[in-house]
């Protein structure tokens, strides 16, 4: 083998181990970009599950408590109003996330007013139908919460690898973007008043 042959060899080599690790890196990259997907898709079906008991919700209370209108009406157009809100798994970006937590917030909001209606009314309270719900929804606000914390988890795993030498040079040239974290709310660092 000359010299030229032996040059040529180690050039393929080479540039052999570069597609390689290449391919190696990007897909690396997709399989954790779809686990973002795929861990956003867990997000919105609790968000969806969250949204489908609340009008059994109401419909029980509202069979204790007739009168209540307004708080019934709140909390259905704020249960509209976070259905409306939907993000794309392919662009979740802090804009979309904000928004989506505004909507989620409100609707909070309403429900709590709903419990305060549900505290008037003993007999509700010990409604099997009403407790079975109430569980239901506490139920799928904590795996809400446990869902979030997995989904920002992934996201930063993925987001740490764009940013990796020389990762990064793979996510810059196939448009690997960093994604966006649920941020907490506003005044989330105040703790809440208590009145007696």
């Amino acid at each position: 083998m000359t010299k030229k042959t032996i040059s040529i060899i180690a050039i393929v080599g080479i540039v052999l181990l570069v597609v390689l690790w290449s391919v190696s890196k990007y897909n690396g990259l997709v399989r954790k970009d779809e686990a973002c997907l795929k861990q956003w898709s867990v997000v919105e079906s609790q968000y969806q599950r969250r949204l489908d008991l609340i009008p059994n919700l109401v419909n029980t209370v509202k069979g204790y408590a007739s009168h209540e209108q307004e708080t019934f009406t709140e909390v259905i157009k704020a249960r509209n109003q976070a259905m409306q809100v939907k993000i794309s798994s392919k662009n979740i970006t802090q804009e979309s996330l904000n928004e989506l937590q505004a909507t989620q917030d409100n609707l909070s909001s309403a429900l709590q007013k709903l419990n305060v209606v549900v505290e008037r009314y003993p007999e509700l309270k010990a409604n099997q139908n009403f407790l079975e719900l109430q569980s239901q929804l506490e139920g799928t606000e904590n795996r809400i919460a446990v869902e979030r914390q997995r989904f920002a988890e992934i996201v930063g795993e993925f987001n740490a690898s764009i940013r990796r030498f020389p990762t990064s040079i793979i996510a810059n040239l196939f448009s690997f973007d960093r994604k966006a974290y649920f941020e907490a709310q506003k005044g989330a660092e105040n703790a809440p008043k208590v009145e007696f």
